[in-house]
């Protein structure tokens, strides 16, 4: 059964629909079968994972990322009010961002222990977090305006099943992130074991083409929109190096060329349902 955490937003509420209109008839609490509890974002939500992003080099790349996930979002002007999922936002990487431009914002983690980051948060009082199965989600249909994803997908075993769950709760957009071939990326293939002597806890994860992606939201009504892409050099390379003046100048530049959305790495994509 689905495990509710403290300071859980009341499920009427949650199912309210943005406009203050009758609220979405609940979904049901769904046990999934044991083979389906997938929980990879338990790592994500660690202070482990947190020292990944440490440093100036760190920030630099968390701030990338927000302003991607931003610019998706019509630079932030489709959340103030909105009812937004952040799917094992257990990292805590966008609850700030989204909360500040006006978003009602729940987080939600495949346990209870993906909630520690929230609870020992300044947000805990604004932001709600609840637990459950990633792949069955105690959720109605279309009960957020907003749902986003992010280091979620790549490390998902069913991830198509995960598609499916987004697309189910979302009402209007999703945004993701993942690895594509159609990058430098492609060669960390090969060079694995370096980024992980780089790294020392980084993950296995799966890198996907463009298309499969599209392909597997279009099943569920979602197309893409608009996309994002981060960077040019490798993530590790900027860990690594740690030089972050140097670094960002030569991301500008590419990305200026307009190389970076040719190439770059992750991708942030937005999704919104097909209206019928």
């Amino acid at each position: 059964m689905a495990a509710l955490v403290s300071n859980v937003v009341p499920e009427a509420d949650l199912a309210a629909t943005l406009d203050g209109s009758v609220p979405l008839a609940p979904a049901p609490q769904r046990a999934p079968p044991a083979d389906r509890q997938e929980m990879p974002d338990v790592e994500t939500s660690s202070e482990r994972y947190t020292l990944r992003f440490r440093g100036a080099s760190g920030a630099y790349l968390l701030s990338v990322q927000e302003a991607g996930i931003i610019k998706l979002l019509d630079n932030g002007a489709v959340l103030p009010g909105r009812m937004v999922l952040d799917v094992g936002g257990g990292h805590m990487q966008l609850a700030g961002p989204l909360t500040r431009r006006g978003a009602k914002v729940t987080v939600f983690g495949s346990e209870a222990a993906c909630g520690r980051r929230w609870s020992a948060s300044a947000l805990a009082g604004q932001v709600q977090f609840l637990a459950g199965s990633l792949l069955s989600m105690p959720m109605a249909d279309q009960q957020f305006e907003v749902v986003v994803c992010i280091r979620l997908l790549s490390h998902m075993e069913d991830w198509r099943a995960l598609v499916a769950e987004l697309c189910r709760v979302a009402r209007h957009s999703i945004v993701i992130d993942y690895p594509t071939l159609a990058s430098l990326n492609a060669l960390s293939l090969f060079a694995f074991p370096l980024k992980r002597a780089i790294e020392t806890n980084t993950r296995t994860y799966r890198s996907f083409r463009d298309r499969e992606v599209e392909e597997a939201f279009a099943q569920y009504g979602f197309l893409p929109v608009a996309s994002y892409r981060q960077f040019v050099l490798p993530m590790a390379a900027h860990r690594l190096l740690g030089r972050v003046g140097l670094l960002r100048w030569v991301e500008a530049g590419l990305r200026a060329i307009g190389v970076t959305q040719l190439i770059g790495n992750p991708v942030l994509l937005r999704l919104d349902r097909v209206k019928t």
